[in-house]
């Protein structure tokens, strides 16, 4: 239910945020460039395990590179939300998705009370994005 919610909200939010034109030209709201700085420091975390402490050619170079993609797009959405906003459903996302990344790639599965605690990530990303006025709607 509060992901259907939350789901709901971001499609919601990404057809009418502030328009930024910073990539070939193309219209994007904030909501897309913290989408696209989320997904990349999903994938850069990720592949820190698999780096092996940067043992690893390919895996550190990924971490390197998606590292300094995640803080682009992000420097980015920062011009148009408060950086408190933004660092909190950056890092509550981020948080539940490398979890979920890390059950499907390292077999890392949490116990309940992780479960739980992550539940009320994403209960607090999302009353962040219905209730407070400081962020862009």
């Amino acid at each position: 239910m509060v992901s259907k919610l939350c789901f709901n909200y971001v499609v919601r939010a990404i057809g009418r945020g502030r328009q930024n034109k910073n990539i070939k030209g193309k219209k994007m709201t904030a909501y897309m460039y913290l989408t696209l700085a989320i997904a990349f420091e999903v994938v850069a975390t990720s592949a820190l395990k698999a780096s092996d402490g940067f043992t690893k050619l390919l895996p550190s170079l990924i971490v390197v590179v998606g590292y300094a993609a995640t803080f682009y797009f992000f420097s980015i959405v920062l011009k148009t939300m408060p950086v408190g906003v933004a660092y909190a459903i950056w890092c509550g996302l981020g948080i539940v998705l490398v979890t979920v990344t890390s059950m499907i790639l390292y077999h890392q599965v949490p116990d309940l009370p992780a479960i739980i605690g992550m539940g009320l990530i994403l209960a607090g990303v999302c009353i962040i994005n219905y209730f407070s006025k400081t962020i862009v709607h």
